[in-house]
């Protein structure tokens, strides 16, 4: 099998898992990052982000960006700040109300956002395309890679795990539905689509930072709650907190699961003009 044909079944295999958890009368939500938008917010002024320091000497000020999958505009808008305009493509509707508003509260005007999935989006190339977290759920790779390296003049760059981010949710999928949950594809088989497309990619690694961790054990368990598809009534949640007691503990008004470290991301960027 090839390494884009496996990277397109390990998503299917994972997402038709998922589907399966679904009660029967669960429709799949029109937008499933509405519940989780707002905690996007973040200061796009801020320091001490190991990433964003890693990005910011990636572009000049006269250069444009697109960041394919910019969510609620963690990096889009800081970025902004630094550079000639950016482009931000996100399909989520409660990602790009929370980016646009988050603009116009920091009065950053060079921002334009495009809702749409990147393999849809009708845009102009741009001297740097970034996509950050967001290749995991993409079915077709190739044609994400392809447009990404068609639309980059300078530079491309994909931020990702080692492993697929709810990785670490893992371990409780299997103590609360006794099987083993499906891995979607990270790092390890990106590099392998890489080589497959002829991409000469370079990769850095960038100290990782602290999750947001949970507001309260309640909090916790709500929110792991739909990681896991567990219903409001549904037993399995009683497992889950039963689980989840013992394992999660405050630290600086903060819970946090124990053992939980930052985990450090990779980039994989590449010069399709240097290629050409």
């Amino acid at each position: 099998m090839s390494a884009v044909s496996r990277w397109t079944q390990m998503v299917r295999d994972e997402h038709a898992q998922s589907e399966a958890m679904r009660p029967a009368d669960e429709a799949p939500p029109a937008d499933h990052w509405r519940p989780y938008a707002e905690n996007f917010r973040t200061d796009p002024r801020r320091s001490a982000d190991p990433l964003l320091d890693y990005l910011l000497p990636q572009i000049s000020p006269g250069q444009t960006l697109i960041d394919v999958g910019a969510g609620g505009g963690r990096l889009a808008l800081p970025l902004a700040l630094h550079c000639e305009s950016v482009t931000a493509v996100e399909p989520s509707e409660s990602m790009v109300e929370v980016l646009d508003s988050q603009a116009r509260q920091h009065g950053i005007n060079n921002v334009s956002t495009v809702q749409a999935r990147w393999e849809d989006a009708v845009v102009e190339p741009a001297d740097v395309v970034l996509s950050a977290h967001v290749v995991y759920v993409v079915q077709d790779i190739e044609t994400f890679i392809r447009k990404m390296d068609t639309h980059a003049k300078s530079r491309a760059l994909v931020v990702l795990f080692e492993s697929a981010p709810m990785s670490r949710m893992y371990p409780l999928w299997r103590q609360v539905h006794g099987s083993e949950r499906l891995s979607l594809p990270a790092a390890p088989e990106l590099r392998e689509v890489l080589q497959e497309l002829g991409i000469s990619y370079r990769q850095d690694v960038v100290p990782g930072m602290q999750g947001r961790g949970y507001q309260s054990p309640e909090h916790a368990l709500e929110l792991i709650s739909r990681r896991l598809y567990l219903a409001v009534d549904d037993p399995k949640r009683e497992k889950l907190a039963r689980i989840l007691e013992p394992e999660l503990e405050e630290l600086e008004d903060v819970w946090r699961m124990k053992g939980d470290t930052p985990v450090p991301p990779l980039v994989l960027s590449w010069s399709p003009a240097e290629r050409a």
